[in-house]
């Protein structure tokens, strides 16, 4: 089989940055950097809630006058919707056909003797995908409202109390938290690695970050259900 595509004069074809194995893995690594930016500064706001109601709908009004007068009403929000939409395809794409590039370079005739896939491998995989379900979900029941049923537009403190006030609601959260916490403990310290930063001297170090930041994230974003349960947010 030939390693390479050839141009029309017949010499061999460079491929693209893209169809390269390791510009697949950097446009994953950088994708989820970006995500997790945007998660960290998610998180940060959600906490709002523990100020009471006034706060936190101030603090949601406040995301749709970002950038005002120089920008419109909700452009700013608009513009960190698309950024992330673009950040979620291209990494689901790229680790999608990584995946698939992966598969086909296993010898077949060790097809029979295939190891299983390491745990990282696998909660990667398995997350990435409860995660892809669970934005779904989230943009129906916070954002749009449809599965919201007891939701009340323009009062983002009592959506979320209604969200949670549900056991399904609680369940869905907490599962999709802890697959995003396991999601980042493994894909940083990957990312890292692609991207240059990694080295025997810093791997311990970036295991560690990686580590506090999936603990800091889940935490975070599974106190606001824990809180609306147990009563301290009503």
């Amino acid at each position: 089989m030939a390693l390479a595509t050839r141009t029309r004069t017949g010499g061999p074809k460079a491929p693209t940055f893209w169809g390269s194995t390791i510009g697949k893995k950097t446009v994953m690594a950088v994708s989820g950097l970006i995500m997790l930016g945007y998660l960290v500064v998610h998180m940060l706001g959600n906490l709002k809630i523990f100020f009471g109601a006034d706060e936190f709908n101030g603090y949601a009004h406040w995301l749709r006058t970002l950038g005002e007068p120089f920008l419109h009403h909700e452009w700013a929000l608009w513009i960190v919707r698309v950024v992330l939409l673009a950040a979620v395809v291209a990494h689901a794409v790229s680790a999608y056909q990584l995946s698939r590039r992966d598969i086909k370079a296993r010898p077949v005739k060790y097809a029979h003797k295939r190891r299983r896939a390491s745990y990282a491998t696998r909660t990667m995989r398995w997350g990435g995908i409860i995660l892809a379900l669970f934005i779904v979900w989230h943009l129906l029941d916070l954002t749009t409202l449809t599965v919201n049923e007891r939701a009340w537009a323009g009062h983002p403190y009592q959506n979320v109390l209604a969200t949670f006030s549900t056991w399904y609601g609680n369940a869905i959260y907490i599962v999709a938290m802890a697959a995003l916490g396991l999601h980042i403990r493994h894909g940083f310290w990957s990312a890292a690695q692609t991207l240059g930063a990694g080295n025997a001297r810093r791997d311990r170090t970036l295991k560690a970050l990686a580590n506090t930041l999936a603990l800091v994230l889940f935490a975070g974003f599974v106190s606001v259900p824990v809180a609306v349960m147990t009563g301290v947010v009503n």
